[in-house]
């Protein structure tokens, strides 16, 4: 497993990050985690055959048909549906396979290791860039996108 400088270097020398599974919807950690990356500095290409577009990005239905180069593939997908994902970036030349908080897979693992890939499994790309590069505030957040106004719409 990724110790604390493999997760450092991982994080300072990678810029474009693949998401499998990122949703268009704001209220979904895959967004909330993509949104946050992408204000600091990292570019996202969204994966998901479900939307055209995702955080002004044109959405891929699978990383094979992405026509740039890929550092890392961050996976917001079920753990047994992994070791295709694994394969995949393997396939495309990524430097890393990144299994978000609760995907846990030992032969993604393997695979995306034997094929030359660091693993980071179990861990959130926001909470160690956060935790490790100085990009949490606050009470932990430094989004925005978390007020004290109580929204318009919500009347008690």
């Amino acid at each position: 497993m990724a110790n604390i400088e493999t997760l450092r270097r991982i994080l300072g020398e990678t810029r474009v990050i693949a998401v499998v599974g990122l949703s268009a919807n704001w209220w979904r950690p895959s967004y909330f985690a993509a949104k946050y990356l992408q204000d600091h500095g990292y570019r996202i290409i969204p994966v998901n055959p479900n939307y055209e577009r995702i955080l002004g990005e044109t959405c891929f239905p699978s990383l094979e048909v992405i026509e740039e180069v890929v550092d890392v593939v961050d996976v917001f997908q079920r753990s047994e549906v992994t070791p295709d994902i694994a394969s995949s970036a393997v396939s495309i030349g990524a430097r890393v396979l990144w299994l978000q908080l609760g995907v846990i897979n030992t032969e993604a693992a393997s695979i995306a290791t034997a094929g030359g890939l660091d693993v980071v499994m179990d861990r959130c790309m926001k909470i160690e860039h956060g935790r490790l590069l100085g990009g949490l505030g606050l009470f932990g957040v430094a989004t925005g996108v978390i007020s004290s106004k109580r929204p318009k719409w919500l009347t008690y």
